[in-house]
């Protein structure tokens, strides 16, 4: 695929649109750091003041309760506030305050659970096995440079971290460090992948020994997948890549169980390539094959996906849709019944108008990072008669649901223990939980 002109200018005003997110810091006001163009990473970051919040966790331990629309200062459904754990508590020193994705990880061995927190210039590490007391384990620092575009995943005991910072190429960090007792440690990487330098993001398919680095600088496979095998996690190696395409901003790689009987236990990688959804069947390293590609209207950045529990359904989200078009947040939801001719199978409007960023799927349950709206939570369980139902929420940027980028980056609703944490580019670390 060319990368027509117009793709990039959405990820121009992507960043610009990021740019432009400044509010006046006060004992009342967040500030939100801007991030770089997307085509330059960051080189400086502005210096800003303390995020606020609710109290920091060292100050109030006591679950705070969703009643009457409200958890303290924050709306909310359903939802309770565990804690927040601000950027300066975290590690994140004043010039560098700005959050981005977070992903998890539980120790098989002692059952602890982990947030693993990105940010502008580095990893930080928060053991939230009791979710009303988080204990900052530590930080390991950016391998280059600041960058407001980090990206975490876990595999075998290892998080892998990537970033568009200059020459940054992927972290690995051996998570059984985090057993040790010590607290606001700083870290270093296990190893450093560095055939490659900057990139968007990486997934892992966590039932097979592959990582895949997406949106890289165009300088590998055209900025299209990158395959490393980390069956050892601490040496890595590249095995190849996926350029057939082009850029690929975003992906879901699984080992395929869905209903196309054709492709069953095929490694079957769904990318969001900036203006259409590819999938590709990736089982072999040496020979990728292409299976389809699908497109859809009003179409403005392709940007993350999810299956649905049974691989049939793919929720996308395209991010400059609701501020190009005066969209509600927009979900596109595929039928990928047969995944030679995939089709558009309905459309959910949320009731804001916030830009939707990262959206995962556990369950019956549709967990999404809505920027300024918080986290939406939506039940998909009568996906297939085209029922998309929200039934919670919880919003860390009280004051704005518009179609303007800051609040919440990510979230990671896979803990079994149901907490929920998700990562305020302002305010940090948030620990909620579904009210009892």
């Amino acid at each position: 695929m060319v990368i027509k002109s117009g793709f990039l200018f959405s990820k121009w005003m992507l960043a610009v649109g990021l740019m432009l997110v400044f509010i006046n810091c006060s004992s009342d006001d967040t500030t939100i750091v801007p991030p770089p163009t997307v085509e330059d990473p960051v080189t400086e970051e502005p210096i800003i003041t303390d995020p606020i919040g609710m109290p920091n966790p060292e100050e109030s331990t006591k679950r705070v309760i969703c009643e009457n629309g409200f958890a303290g200062i924050y709306p909310c459904n359903g939802y309770d506030l565990m804690s927040n754990v601000s950027l300066k508590n975290l590690g994140f020193t004043q010039a560098d305050a700005f959050g981005n994705d977070i992903w998890g990880w539980t120790d098989t061995t002692t059952q602890k659970e982990y947030a693993i927190v990105g940010a502008a210039s580095g990893t930080a590490f928060v053991d939230v096995s009791d979710p009303l007391n988080p204990i900052v384990k530590g930080k390991l620092p950016t391998a280059t440079e600041n960058s407001s575009w980090r990206d975490i995943k876990v595999y075998d005991d290892h998080a892998f971290i990537v970033s568009e910072a200059q020459n940054h190429g992927m972290q690995v960090f051996d998570l059984t460090k985090l057993r040790s007792e010590g607290v606001n440690q700083t870290f270093s990487a296990d190893a450093t992948f560095n055939e490659f330098g900057s990139a968007h993001n990486i997934v892992i398919n966590e039932s097979e020994n592959y990582a895949y680095i997406n949106g890289t600088s165009r300088d590998i496979f055209g900025g299209g997948a990158v395959f490393v095998d980390v069956s050892n996690p601490k040496s890595p190696k590249g095995v190849g890549g996926y350029s057939a395409d082009g850029y690929s901003h975003d992906a879901q790689v699984v080992t395929y169980s869905g209903p196309d009987a054709d492709y069953q236990g095929k490694e079957i990688y769904i990318g969001s390539n900036e203006d259409e959804v590819v999938i590709v069947d990736v089982t072999d390293k040496n020979n990728p094959i292409k299976i389809s590609e699908i497109t859809y209207s009003n179409f403005k950045y392709t940007h993350q996906g999810w299956f649905t529990e049974d691989q049939t359904y793919f929720l996308l989200g395209d991010e400059l849709d609701e501020q190009e078009f005066g969209f509600k947040t927009r979900t596109i939801v595929f039928d990928f019944t047969d995944l030679d001719a995939p089709k558009i199978h309905m459309e959910y409007s949320g009731p804001t108008n916030a830009i939707d960023h990262n959206g995962y799927v556990n369950g019956n349950l549709f967990y999404l990072a809505n920027y300024v709206a918080g986290i939406r939570i939506i039940d998909v369980s009568d996906i297939a008669n085209k029922n998309m139902t929200e039934v919670g929420f919880f919003d860390s940027v009280p004051n704005s649901n518009s179609a303007s980028f800051g609040g919440v980056w990510s979230v990671y609703p896979f803990f079994k223990s149901g907490s929920i944490i998700f990562n305020d580019s302002q305010k940090g670390l948030f620990v909620v939980k579904k009210s009892e």
